[in-house]
């Protein structure tokens, strides 16, 4: 069953839904290797080896490969910083991912965007601005309304950012011009150390866009998030406007790499999600049950995912850092070598762009 709550909707997306063994087989092998990446990139972190800010998808994993299977490939997405998951579910590799962690040439954006701001085609990368990637989103939709190609715009934000005023700029916008942008709060219930209950007056996030339609739904199963994004998708493409989903998941990480997160959450509470709740033990247990795979098959494929890992990890703390010539590179398109100003008034640095 994918049954989910309603604002502003005659119907909601069907009750239930079909899985295919293929279907459950690449999600569970999407999911398992983002938990795989992003427990690898813990490991580096406390070695120091990744430093600076990093923010952590594990426990969240069903909201990224459940939207993935939604939408198209040519469809847009554009999140806030813990963006490691939908940099990897929108085709980048994990060994680019940890490169680009680590700061190496490697990197999906050659070592110089770290945890941050990944992009790739039609990947709008992490943003480290609270909220400011919901207002670009929505001109990604206006883009595609435009150009007339049939495509949406996913726009993701957390609980902590649906406070921000800029959201609600947004949501009249895209309800004023009709835009096909899919505005999802993925609500892991903690803003930075704040639960949801100290932060809003309202915790009803998809009834916040008020005049935009919404869904809420279990963020932690990836079926009810693929048939949840396909309905909206749908919703969007057809010209009824913008429409808004609140993903209810959780995060067993603190908010970033300097906070335990547990000052302001019991262990237990992140124990009992982990044992009753967890997107991947979901989807396992009713492939398993329903005879689509075999304990050993789904062991095989978590080998084969491990080897990846640190095959990437590998490659992450061998690769080369870029080269202090790569400073200024790339800071202008087309345009002839210009000077940078230096670190100190000495310091010659040269602009020089890819053309």
């Amino acid at each position: 069953s994918t049954s989910c709550d309603l604002h502003g909707l005659e119907e909601g997306p069907a009750d239930t839904a079909v899985l295919t063994r293929d279907q459950g087989l690449s999600y569970y092998r999407c999911m398992q290797t983002i938990r795989r990446m992003e427990l690898k990139a813990d490991q580096l972190y406390k070695q120091k080896i990744i430093r600076g800010f990093c923010h952590l998808y594990d426990g969240q994993e069903a909201c990224a490969a459940g939207i993935e299977a939604g939408i198209e490939r040519t469809d847009h997405v554009i999140t806030a910083y813990r963006a490691h998951a939908f940099t990897y579910t929108r085709g980048v590799s994990v060994r680019e991912i940890l490169a680009e962690l680590t700061g190496r040439q490697g990197g999906v954006a050659k070592g110089k965007g770290g945890s941050m701001h990944m992009y790739a085609p039609h990947f709008y990368g992490g943003n480290g601005i609270v909220g400011a990637q919901v207002p670009l989103g929505a001109g990604i939709a206006l883009a595609c309304q435009y150009q007339g190609n049939g495509q949406i715009c996913v726009a993701l934000y957390g609980d902590g950012a649906a406070n921000q005023g800029q959201l609600f700029e947004t949501y009249n916008m895209a309800a004023l011009w009709k835009l096909p942008c899919v505005f999802v709060c993925e609500n892991n219930r903690y803003g930075m150390g704040t639960s949801v209950e100290r932060a809003a007056a309202s915790t009803d996030y998809y009834k916040r866009g008020d005049f935009i339609p919404g869904l809420r739904v279990d963020g932690m199963d990836v079926l009810c998030v693929r048939e949840a994004t396909k309905f909206a998708a749908d919703h969007c493409r057809s010209g009824k406007g913008p429409i808004l989903m609140e993903l209810q998941t959780y995060r067993y990480h603190g908010h970033s790499m300097s906070d335990p997160g547990v000052s302001y959450r019991t262990r237990e509470e992140v124990q009992e999600v982990r044992s009753k709740n967890d997107p991947i033990s979901l989807l396992k247990e009713r492939m398993l049950s329903n005879n689509m795979a075999s304990a050993e098959e789904l062991k095989e494929i978590d080998g084969e995912i491990r080897k990846e890992v640190d095959d990437a990890a590998q490659f992450a703390t061998s690769d080369p850092e870029p080269p202090l010539d790569d400073l200024c590179k790339y800071i202008y398109h087309n345009s002839p070598p210009v000077q940078v100003r230096g670190t100190n008034p000495w310091a010659k640095l040269q602009s020089v762009s890819s053309s």
